[in-house]
């Protein structure tokens, strides 16, 4: 056996970066220096890189609840030069994007809670493209890449981020939630870590997971089991979404409800063993909770709201029997009157849920498996320049039957 001469031995140590253009010739005889090259600043060589030729746009609103389609940044030119791409990011031309319930808020209303929009603002947050631009500094991530996009961007420093519950961060900037730009656009750059590879998805499946991931949150603080008896209140897009989930998990009896029989019909499609119930102005909430409970065979353990209604989350605590829980999904109101003696007396829990972490790869399982199909759940779609009546017939959904409204951009 040859000997390794001490020179070369420690040579072989040496980690090689890559962000010099070649390596080091290494010679026994000599000591290694780092040579002076320049660190890669280019991306993406013009034939890898997919078409970038139409300019960036986006959908914007205000706080005087204007809606509208503008021009945005990056720009084409930025987008092709990879000069805006910071460390660690990448460009992602957006291909499909779901229209969301706070989307509708921010526009119509200028605000959820704290959350104001003061000034021009871009909405979108449910996205799936592909990556046309990488930094050198990403290695997960390649250009043709097809991707879903959790819109986050978090410290890794505080408590929550720490403990693996990043949706707590302290320092969270979450994309559509003001003051940060939404998703709503041709082209977006974004931390090529919130990039999640979908393979052979469909784009409107991509952007369906983000729903998905808030189901998908809601259904594991629940804990919700095989044969567990479970009301879900209300039919929208996150009501039949976790519909979808529970029928997987082995939920029964399930209960839905909501104020359009439309939406209860859908629910019955796509889940022909739930059972509906249709709520009709001038019940009492202790009278729909019964009424909830019954379709349950008087079992009811857990409640999932998904509207975040006050009178709906009311009924759901007069659905659930004694020990029961009712998990709030929904997004409501700042303040709410809640029956406070029938959660007390009964011993039901009242838990809450802020958005999701860690669901994305679990959600992209379970579509890519054909364990969930979402395809239903989709009613509309429109071109990205048509944005304003994608947004108004979404806001129609009594009138227009929309579900799920998605804007595409091929």
């Amino acid at each position: 056996m040859s000997r390794v001469s001490p020179a070369v031995r420690s040579l072989l140590r040496q980690p090689y970066s890559s962000q010099w253009r070649k390596p080091p010739v290494l010679r026994s005889s000599q000591a290694w220096t780092k040579p002076a090259y320049q660190p890669i600043r280019c991306l993406a060589t013009p034939a890898a890189m997919p078409s970038a030729s139409k300019e960036n746009i986006g959908v914007y609103c205000n706080p005087a609840h204007d809606l509208w389609v503008k021009e945005s940044g990056p720009s084409v030119n930025e987008v092709k030069s990879g000069e805006a791409l910071k460390e660690g990011e990448v460009t992602i031309a957006i291909k499909s994007t779901g229209i969301c319930g706070s989307d509708i808020h921010f526009w119509r209303h200028g605000r959820i809670g704290p959350m104001i929009v003061e000034h021009d603002h871009i909405l979108g947050h449910e996205s799936a493209g592909e990556i046309i631009a990488v930094h050198p500094s990403v290695k997960n991530l390649s250009v043709g890449d097809r991707v879903a996009v959790e819109p986050s961007s978090i410290c890794n420093k505080c408590e929550p981020c720490l403990t693996g519950r990043y949706n707590g961060c302290l320092e969270m900037r979450f994309m559509s939630t003001p003051p940060v730009d939404g998703l709503l656009r041709r082209y977006v750059n974004h931390s090529a870590i919130w990039c999640h590879k979908i393979g052979d998805m469909s784009y409107e499946d991509g952007a369906m997971l983000e729903p998905l991931s808030v189901s998908l949150a809601g259904m594991h603080r629940a804990q919700i089991a095989l044969g567990d008896p479970v009301l879900i209140c209300g039919a929208g897009p996150i009501g039949l979404m976790t519909l979808l989930c529970c029928a997987a998990a082995g939920a029964e009896p399930i209960v839905i409800t909501d104020i359009d029989q439309n939406r209860l019909n859908v629910a019955k499609e796509i889940c022909p063993r739930v059972k509906t119930y249709k709520v009709e102005p001038g019940v009492s909430m202790e009278e729909a909770g019964a009424a909830m409970s019954k379709l349950a065979g008087g079992s009811l353990t857990t409640a999932l709201e998904c509207s975040g209604v006050e009178s709906s989350i009311a009924a759901a605590i007069y659905s659930v029997k004694f020990g029961g829980k009712v998990f709030v999904i929904g997004v409501g109101k700042p303040d709410m009157q809640i029956p406070f003696m029938r959660l007390s007396t009964q011993e039901i829990d009242l838990q809450f849920q802020y958005r999701y972490a860690n669901t994305w790869p679990r959600a992209i399982r379970l579509v890519q498996s054909g364990i969930l199909d979402m395809k239903r759940l989709v009613t509309h779609r429109f071109d990205l320049e048509d944005a304003v009546s994608a947004f108004e017939t979404s806001a129609a959904s009594a009138k227009t039957g929309a579900i799920k409204v998605l804007i595409q951009n091929p």
